[in-house]
């Protein structure tokens, strides 16, 4: 999961992005994807750092074109600095001690496949929030079915349809697409927050893009 902090510029044409009804600003788009504490930790204080409600877009890291693979943090020594960093983090937002999945990073795609059937149905930022909190408050592995099934059961999502769901090809596609989406707005690293024609990446992107004077 990259570091790096950078802003992109872009062109807003075809992006996706559905106006506001409030003289046509652009709603700011959260990126995030369940593996990362960053993401989690950006998840707790988005709206709070904004002041609106951004749209939540579920995306993979690893699927995007230039993002660095999860397969490094794997290594005992990587894992070490960034997990020592979140949790340095974690505390300066004063959020409770992170509680790390077993073989963490774990593979993300069955949540992010859940998070986007959840957001078909207008309960993303639900289920999401249950599922980050899973893993890093309550330390459980999202690439196990239990575990997000405990997560959906808390935002009032059905077990066997959650499950079902995630196999289905309009989720899988919506996945793709916001992938998609993501890369051709030149995200490389998570989380990222979009807001007009600017893209702000990395563990402070919600600071950075309040702080740009953008957000309506």
């Amino acid at each position: 999961m990259s570091q790096s902090l950078e802003v992109h510029h872009h062109d807003p044409a075809g992006d996706g992005g559905e106006p506001r009804g409030d003289g046509g600003a652009a709603q700011p788009v959260f990126f995030y994807d369940l593996a990362s504490p960053d993401c989690y930790l950006a998840a707790e204080r988005v709206v709070d750092i904004l002041g609106v409600v951004p749209e939540w877009e579920p995306v993979l890291l690893e699927d995007l074109p230039g993002a660095g693979s999860l397969e490094a943090f794997r290594c005992a020594t990587e894992r070490d600095i960034w997990q020592q960093e979140a949790e340095r983090r974690a505390a300066a937002q004063g959020v409770q001690p992170l509680r790390w999945p077993p073989d963490w990073p774990a593979d993300s795609r069955l949540a992010m496949r859940v998070a986007t059937s959840a957001k078909q149905i207008g309960r993303g930022v639900a289920f999401s929030l249950a599922a980050f909190r899973q893993a890093f408050a309550a330390g459980r592995d999202l690439s196990e079915p239990d575990s997000v099934v405990i997560a959906a059961a808390a935002c009032e999502m059905h077990p066997a349809a959650v499950l079902r769901a995630s196999t289905l090809r309009t989720v899988r596609a919506g996945l793709e697409a916001a992938n998609a989406r993501a890369a051709s707005l030149g995200v490389t690293a998570l989380p990222a927050v979009q807001v007009g024609e600017a893209v702000f990446e990395g563990p402070d992107a919600p600071e950075r893009a309040a702080a740009s004077g953008v957000v309506a």
